[in-house]
């Protein structure tokens, strides 16, 4: 397949680049800068930059319509976005069917996000991969992380208590795989380790601390993630979600890295 990736310089789309290559597929990146093997998209001007709403629902809606115009659509049309579309609950359980968006700002983001990605008559096939927190090398929410843990100086984030919702960067980069190559696959997938609902945020600080052969003894304030990750990322940390992956298993999809400790063992090693 010909294989046109949004972000793919980025962190997860330099991973989902380097596995779809390596299947063989033709990967080209949409990208503010030409070159070869991209797509130059500029934006209108740097207040629309600025916005975050309008740098993601308004790109998908440019490339939405794009795809509802072609006179050769693309077979498949995968979106990312995160399992911020579910209300953050200590207690319940979210599959793909379960509902959301609409709570706050960050669920209204996605719920318009994933809105303005529908084709309506198009043959091009729909499919959403709502992300948890991804975990991998070299990028994403980890980085940021490991130098403390290194130290000695690790441990839960706010209350510890809260769900941590989590994926591996090579399963997420594996579910989008999945879902080009699965011709019978649409609808939403939720990009999630197996394991994730049972998943504490201490619980990660432990295992993640183990991975290290560190001690996980201190205490990150809620204050504290906000001022490293910014709000925005600072509510999946800090206010989580269980999230299942029903029908991302159900798909046939075969998770490289179902369990915390065998995911963190890779990423640190």
């Amino acid at each position: 397949m010909r294989v046109v990736v949004g972000g793919g310089t980025g962190f997860v789309g330099r991973a989902l680049t380097q596995l779809l290559r390596s299947r063989g597929h033709e990967v080209t990146h949409i990208s503010r800068q030409g070159g070869k093997d991209r797509i130059s998209f500029h934006r209108w001007n740097d207040a629309f930059c600025r916005e975050v709403i309008s740098s993601r629902v308004e790109t998908t809606k440019t490339l939405a319509k794009a795809i509802a115009d072609a006179e050769q659509p693309p077979h498949a049309w995968v979106l990312v976005t995160g399992v911020g579309y579910y209300r953050p609950s200590p207690t319940a359980e979210y599959t793909e069917d379960s509902p959301g968006g609409d709570f706050d700002f960050f669920s209204r983001l996605v719920s318009s996000w994933e809105a303005a990605a529908l084709t309506p008559g198009s043959p091009a096939r729909g499919v959403v991969v709502r992300s948890g927190v991804v975990l991998g090398r070299g990028g994403g929410a980890i980085s940021q992380m490991l130098w403390p843990f290194r130290l000695g100086l690790g441990g839960p984030l706010g209350s510890g208590l809260q769900p941590f919702p989590w994926i591996h960067i090579r399963d997420l980069a594996g579910i989008v795989c999945h879902a080009l190559e699965s011709e019978h696959l649409q609808g939403i997938l939720n990009g999630v380790a197996p394991s994730s609902p049972y998943t504490s945020n201490g619980t990660f600080a432990q295992e993640l601390a183990a991975a290290l052969g560190r001690p996980a003894l201190l205490p990150v304030p809620a204050w504290a993630v906000r001022a490293v990750f910014g709000a925005e990322r600072a509510v999946m940390l800090l206010e989580g979600q269980r999230v299942v992956p029903k029908h991302t298993l159900e798909s046939g999809y075969h998770f490289i890295f179902p369990d915390l400790s065998g995911a963190l063992k890779d990423i640190v090693a």
